[in-house]
């Protein structure tokens, strides 16, 4: 009986192509390739995803605004100060950021805030007379981006604020 298994290994020997080392390297090769393009492209998706969320909270922000301005029976001082409390969710770093409004001769704040060196500042103007400042602060250093610790975004954001505030 082991006689006829020996020789019936023997034919399935010789049936099967022995591997091709040399397609086997470039297939190996051809794999570890597509698995850095997947890293490189899930690297991309990634921050790319974080962009989107930003760019969703300055959405959020202006849209809030819009709403808040909508609303009737509000005194101007509520307006304001409710304006300056949507503002630290919509930056970068929501947990460490604060705000402050200088508007004829009154000052609205977000609870928490503290004027620090790592802060954006816009002016707020009515019919081209400078009436006030918007100033939004970091409580913390955090990483230079595009304007010290803040994004282009941000300032755009600022600006668009302070206009609609004007």
């Amino acid at each position: 009986m082991s006689g006829r298994l020996e020789k019936l290994g023997e034919e399935i020997s010789h049936t099967v192509e022995q591997p091709d080392i040399d397609a086997l390297v470039r297939r190996n090769r051809e794999l570890e390739q597509l698995e850095q393009d997947h890293r490189r492209m899930e690297q991309i998706f990634k921050q790319q995803a974080h962009k989107l969320r930003e760019r969703m909270k300055e959405i959020n922000c202006l849209y809030g605004i819009s709403k808040i301005m909508e609303q009737t029976g509000l005194s101007l001082e509520e307006t304001f100060q409710q304006v300056v409390d949507l503002i630290p969710p919509s930056w970068q770093y929501p947990e460490i950021t604060c705000a402050q409004l200088l508007i004829n001769d009154q000052s609205f704040r977000t609870k928490n805030y503290k004027n620090t060196f790592w802060k954006q500042q816009a002016k707020i103007t009515a019919y081209g007379e400078p009436i006030g400042i918007l100033t939004v602060c970091y409580l913390e250093k955090r990483p230079d981006m595009d304007e010290g610790a803040f994004l282009a975004e941000e300032r755009s954001l600022i600006n668009a604020v302070a206009e609609l505030l004007g």
